[in-house]
């Protein structure tokens, strides 16, 4: 983990540039900031959105919009409803993320997570 000092600043989220990633169905849109290894994204998922792969990373995840359902590889899922956030470390878990209708996260992660 590499320890940083960030300088107070404001982010409109609106002016991030758009990265669009398909989805095994749906896509993610995502507005990312990186300050080293930190990284904060926005990020959309169309509706019917299925991610396609099994993710082994940390994050922790905060639901602004919509019912995320998290799958994970042992069989068992949860939903997380607008409001609701979960957090993993790296390497704890293979899960993979799933939706019915759109959703909004706001998803931090990085380094401090490993």
């Amino acid at each position: 983990m590499s320890l940083m000092n960030i300088p107070f600043q404001i982010t409109d989220w609106e002016n991030v540039p758009i990265t669009v990633v398909q989805g095994t169905t749906g896509t993610a849109t995502m507005r990312i900031k990186q300050h080293g290894d930190l990284r904060i994204r926005i990020v959309e998922y169309s509706a019917n959105y299925l991610a396609d792969h099994w993710c082994e990373l940390g994050h922790l995840v905060h639901v602004l919009e919509g019912e995320l359902i998290n799958d994970l590889k042992d069989g068992s899922s949860s939903v997380l409803k607008a409001g609701m956030s979960y957090v993993v470390s790296d390497g704890l878990s293979s899960h993979r993320s799933r939706t019915v209708g759109p959703v909004k996260l706001l998803v931090v992660d990085g380094g401090f997570l490993k």
